[in-house]
């Protein structure tokens, strides 16, 4: 499924004219090896382009549209027209002479197979540079001795002949052209697991570029090279045959994917990349904004998700949305010089909406006055996993298969994973407190997995004062007695909540009468109208526990615990806002 969702992604974008043509692919090309009538290289040209990055401003070879280059496994294979030095010019820093020799036959042979054919100006010139060019006398040649350090560091070349490379001339375009479709005639034909037509098999499938974590030069997502991975005596890519086109389709797609860096998303180890069926971005835009961006309103995205989720078209930035559109969700992680799929999704925008509103409906708490974000994106959930890191400091990885699992959780409408759940429970316990993002999750994820009744029933976005479940009632009255001694005690340090938080939620039966006796004490250091409100308040949530308080409570329990926590805290400081503003 994946490739040929890829393949058609392949055919959308050539239509749109933003994909090479079979047999053509972008290169990053560092110089242009400038030739005259004769053949001589009579100029280095450099093709380099300024780039920021960061604060500095750097040097980055030019992306130009070239022949496919070939992948290399063992032995020297010559790519056509663009090469590095060991190809075309037969020198190099790597200490193997025989080996830089070979290299450079292997380009001359191809070269004069390929364009012997081609009489034109800069066919010939290129043909000539072939039997003229002395490698032996390249590290004298005035035109290179400049730049000789950083030829040899590997960067690719191109032929240049009158003012452009030689792969705009049509008639050597041609030649190319012409090989690569009958390059593979004499391979066996099979029956394409991707398009289903016959075709010449891809022995070896071309590399993935742009993979975070993956290796710079390209990985590979489909792949056999040892003899564990085979079946049948079958080699390499016959053990899944995948035609030549198939294969250059689903690979140049994915890389025109991955190099499309404002619709890649990375969280923890996992690359996420999205495409709409037709190629159109704003779906891709739409997406990403809703689960990744916190920078937009409530009104901007969440009403565009409720009224796609309707199954009504909507405007997005000037685009037109149809739900009834196929989209994809692809995440792939590095794994050594392969890459693995984490997950993959496919559905249409109308359905993806629809889950992603319910997940934010399930999300929705009354949230601090501070906290001016309307929603939760999929990478803040995560880093509520883990502690908060120091000013400047860079904040610690979560779980590295957790967003991925909770991203396909969301987009497939089904259960939480209990590893989002479990990193919430841990901080909270670390850190003695409740964050709106961690309150959030712990609603969510018993909203849509617990069956318990008792426990949805309290999992509101904001104070349920009718409930009176016992742990949500224990939680509520530890909030209370906080704030108690807060006003008891002004600008104390340290609180029952860093002293009994983690035990208060878990132990009860030992902990709350050692509470109740501090705060007959605390009442006692306050005057009569705010003495009287906190005696009430205790008093009344005193007169909702109608049973022994629990020796135990499950972790289920301990959470609604902690949700009658935020609620009760959220309340008190939303009434003292409000008093403070009269």
């Amino acid at each position: 499924m994946i490739l040929q969702a890829l393949t058609q992604c392949y055919e959308d974008l050539l239509a749109q004219g933003k994909a090479d043509r079979p047999g053509w692919s972008q290169a990053r090309v560092s110089y242009g090896l400038v030739l005259n009538a004769d053949g001589e290289l009579t100029q280095l040209l450099h093709l380099q382009q300024e780039e920021p990055r960061g604060k500095k401003t750097v040097l980055v070879p030019q992306s130009l549209l070239v022949p496919s280059p070939v992948k290399r496994s063992s032995g020297p294979r010559a790519n056509f027209l663009c090469d590095n030095s060991s190809y075309l010019l037969g020198v190099d820093a790597k200490g193997k002479p025989t080996r830089t020799a070979e290299c450079f036959a292997a380009a001359q042979t191809l070269h004069r197979e390929l364009l012997q054919d081609a009489d034109t100006p800069a066919a010939r010139a290129v043909l000539r540079f072939f039997e003229t060019w002395a490698p032996t006398q390249a590290a004298d040649l005035p035109v290179l001795q400049e730049d000789w350090e950083d030829l040899l560091k590997g960067g690719n070349l191109v032929f240049w002949y009158n003012n452009a490379p030689v792969t705009q001339d049509p008639v050597i375009a041609n030649a190319w052209t012409q090989h690569y479709e009958s390059s593979d005639q004499d391979a066996e034909p099979v029956r394409c697991l991707v398009t289903g037509r016959q075709g010449p098999l891809a022995r070896l499938h071309p590399a993935i570029k742009g993979v975070a974590g993956a290796q710079s030069v390209g990985a590979s997502l489909v792949s056999f090279n040892a003899q564990s991975f085979c079946s049948y005596d079958h080699e390499q890519g016959a053990n899944a045959p995948v035609s030549e086109y198939a294969a250059f389709a689903y690979t140049t797609a994915l890389n025109a994917l991955l190099a499309d860096r404002d619709h890649v998303k990375r969280v923890g180890d996992t690359t996420i990349l999205c495409w709409a069926s037709g190629g159109e971005t704003a779906y891709q835009d739409c997406f990403l904004a809703g689960l990744f961006n916190d920078s937009y309103t409530e009104k901007d995205i969440l009403n565009v998700f409720h009224t796609l989720a309707k199954g009504e078209p909507v405007d997005w930035q000037e685009h037109r949305l149809d739900p009834a559109t196929r989209f994809y969700v692809l995440g792939l992680a590095p794994n050594a010089a392969r890459l693995s799929v984490r997950f993959f999704w496919q559905n249409t925008f109308g359905t993806l909406a629809r889950n992603v509103a319910k997940h934010y409906k399930e999300l929705e708490i009354i949230r601090p006055s501070y906290d001016k974000f309307a929603t939760l994106p999929i990478w803040r959930l995560v880093q509520e996993t883990v502690r908060k890191p120091a000013p400047g400091a860079r904040p610690p990885e979560p779980n590295p298969r957790l967003a991925g699992d909770l991203l396909l959780c969301v987009l497939n409408g089904t259960r939480y994973p209990a590893t989002l759940l479990d990193g919430v429970v841990l901080r909270i316990r670390a850190e003695h407190n409740v964050s709106r993002g961690q309150a959030a999750i712990t609603k969510a994820y018993y909203l849509r997995n617990s069956q318990n009744a008792q426990i949805k029933e309290v999992m509101t976005m904001q104070l349920n004062e009718q409930s009176t479940y016992l742990p949500y009632v224990l939680g509520r009255l530890f909030a209370v007695l906080e704030g108690l001694q807060q006003s008891a005690n002004p600008g104390i340090n340290t609180t029952i909540k860093d002293r009994y938080f983690n035990s208060a939620s878990a132990t009860p039966a030992t902990v709350f009468p050692l509470l109740i006796n501090l705060a007959q004490k605390h009442l006692g250091k306050l005057d009569g109208g705010l003495a009287k409100y906190y005696n009430e308040k205790i008093t009344e949530l005193n007169g909702r526990i109608t049973q022994t308080l629990p020796a135990r409570m499950s972790l289920p329990e301990q959470s609604a615990f902690q949700i009658g926590y935020y609620h009760e805290t959220q309340a008190r400081y939303t009434a003292k806002n409000k008093k403070e503003e009269q």
